[in-house]
This record gives C-alpha cells, sequence and structure tokens, in this order.
C-alpha cells in the first residue's frame, strides 16, 4: 500500500514537470519521436513539449493541452510537434481546434492515473479509496456544475469521442460515487465497444460496486 500511495503521489508531479499534454481520441497508424525514441501513440498517453507525431494517411489523432485547453485534431497524412500551448505543423494540413471549458483539461489529465488504478484492481491489487462519505455542500455543487459541463461537452462531441464521460468519470472517482460511475461507463462502452482501457474502468466500478 504504502509504494501505491508513493507512486500515485509522484504522478502529477511528474504532470506538472514535464507533460503538455494528453491524447484523447486516436484511430489508425499513429507514431511519435520522443527523446529521439520512436513508438506507436497510444490512447490516453501524455505528450511532452518536442514530441513529434507522425499520422498517417487517414489516420486520425486528437490532442488537448492542459495549459489553455486547446484541442487540435489532425487527419493524416500529417506531422506535427508538441508546443506548451499548441502544436507547429510540419507537413499536412492545420488541425481542426476548439477550446474545452476550463477545469475539463485538468481532470481528463488523471486518465492515465484512474487506468492504473484500475489495472491494480483487476489484478487483485491495492485498493487505494475507502467506502462513501457524506457529501458536502461544495461537492454537490461540484457535480452539478460538472454535469452541466458534460451535457454541453456530449453536445459538442462525435459519436465515438468519450472525452465528455472521461471528465465526468473523473469528477465522480474524487467523489467515490461509483454508483453513479456504473451509468457512465456504460455509455462509455457504447460509444467505444472495442475500447480495453474502457473495459479496465468498468470492471473497476463494478468491483467497487461489490465492495472489492
Amino acid at each position: 500500500m504504502r509504494r501505491l500511495l508513493l507512486f500515485l503521489s509522484f504522478i502529477p508531479l511528474l504532470a506538472q514537470a514535464q507533460d503538455a499534454g494528453l491524447v484523447n481520441h486516436l484511430a489508425g497508424d499513429v507514431a511519435y519521436v520522443s527523446a529521439g525514441k520512436n513508438a506507436p501513440a497510444t490512447p490516453f498517453m501524455k505528450l511532452r513539449e518536442g514530441d513529434t507525431f507522425r499520422v498517417a494517411a487517414g489516420a486520425q489523432v486528437r490532442v488537448v493541452y492542459f495549459n489553455g485547453g486547446r484541442q487540435e485534431s489532425f487527419t493524416g497524412p500529417a506531422e506535427f510537434t508538441a508546443g506548451k500551448a499548441s502544436s507547429r505543423v510540419i507537413r499536412g494540413a492545420q488541425p481542426q481546434v476548439s477550446a474545452l471549458p476550463a477545469g475539463v483539461p485538468q481532470k481528463i489529465a488523471r486518465t492515465p492515473e484512474l487506468l492504473a488504478i484500475a489495472k491494480m484492481g483487476r489484478a487483485g491489487g491495492f485498493t487505494v479509496r475507502g467506502g462513501v462519505k457524506a457529501r458536502t455542500p461544495g461537492q454537490e455543487e461540484e457535480l452539478r456544475a460538472a454535469r452541466a459541463t458534460y451535457k454541453d461537452l456530449r453536445g459538442a462531441a462525435s459519436a465515438d469521442d468519450i472525452t465528455p464521460e472521461l471528465y465526468l468519470y473523473a469528477v465522480l472517482e474524487d467523489q467515490r460515487r461509483y454508483g453513479d460511475m456504473k451509468d457512465v461507463v456504460a455509455e462509455m462502452k457504447r460509444r467505444q465497444p472495442a475500447s480495453p482501457d474502457v473495459e479496465l474502468m468498468a470492471d473497476f466500478v463494478q468491483q467497487k460496486l461489490e465492495g472489492r
């Protein structure tokens, strides 16, 4: 337990020091180069300033920057380099750009951490959080605002985009509202039925509801 808590507490520090954004949508062949190393891009990976992404013809990738909430969607063939708050296009068309509401990028930035927790839970690992506690008025207000933000995000998102659900999942996980999270992961599975990450989060929520 102690090692797990130390690991999880270190994740936000790494993000603050090194991470510029997150890949929140990926389809097709996308690779990246970071610190001289080449690798396939993966859903919900963090990106750092200076990382270069190569998007094959017909492939798609969307990144969101934590500083300012700028969201960029690229369709290949394209190549771009991540900056602090936006990308520099090397070849291909300019990305489609939108902006996420304040607070949303910081919540979805937790996705890799939440996936790590879910993976340890599936493996019979450590339990990080305790049971449900009484809600404070501040938490109730936060959730009301989060649901309104979710509704706006969902209205602007494509059918297979689960960014709105990832945002609401993170808010609900903060408050340990596992019953509400069940509906969120069910919506994720409906929109991305083949995603192993979504399946992982669904398993985690079910475990929490069963008291495991």
